[in-house]
């Protein structure tokens, strides 16, 4: 069982070892929230990260906000939050301080084009996991068709992600099948 301590510690690690953005530090906090503590497995995170982009705001507050209050409730809410915001926050202040003063120097300029490839890298291997989670679910075929055609969607239509994963996830909630499985259950 987690304890708000786990949590400021989970979330405080995400979110100072991600850097590059908000996606960057998702892969951390699935190590800390799957594999370090196991308060989730791999689906459970995938679908709340999967809703999560759905809702406007930055992705490691959400998860960090949600998981926080699933473990221990409203202090687990507070929290993840915290640890999400505050040291980050405070680290930005500290470094933009630092790197405006040094912004004419190569290796300031240097260390800000390195870290878009490494979180790059990052969001591309937490991709490739998911598809490979994908295939045990659905199969390849079914995976890679609904992978190619999101991709297409996306870049044809230019439809934003969050749009794709409502139609998606309102596609499951009304298909056939998720019906018949709840007559099945009665």
């Amino acid at each position: 069982m987690a304890n708000n301590k786990e949590i400021f510690m989970a979330f405080f690690r995400a979110g100072m070892l991600g850097f590059g953005g908000g996606l960057s530090a998702i892969p951390f906090m699935h190590r800390e929230v799957v594999t370090k503590y196991g308060w989730l497995d791999d689906e459970e995170f995938g679908d709340i990260l999967a809703l999560a982009n759905t809702l406007p705001g930055p992705i490691n507050t959400k998860l960090a906000g949600y998981i926080g209050w699933r473990l221990t409730g409203f202090g687990g809410l507070i929290i993840g939050i915290a640890a999400t915001i505050f040291p980050t926050a405070i680290l930005l202040i500290l470094l933009l301080t630092v790197l405006n003063a040094y912004k004419d120097r190569s290796w300031v300029q240097g260390m800000a084009q390195g870290v878009i490839p490494v979180a790059g890298v990052m969001i591309g291997v937490l991709a490739i996991d998911f598809a490979k989670k994908s295939k045990k679910s659905m199969g390849w075929i079914r995976a890679i068709t609904l992978i190619a055609f999101s991709i297409l969607i996306m870049l044809i239509l230019g439809l934003h992600p969050a749009l794709l994963i409502v139609m998606l996830i309102a596609a499951a909630l009304l298909s056939p099948g998720k019906k018949r499985e709840e007559q099945v259950d009665k």
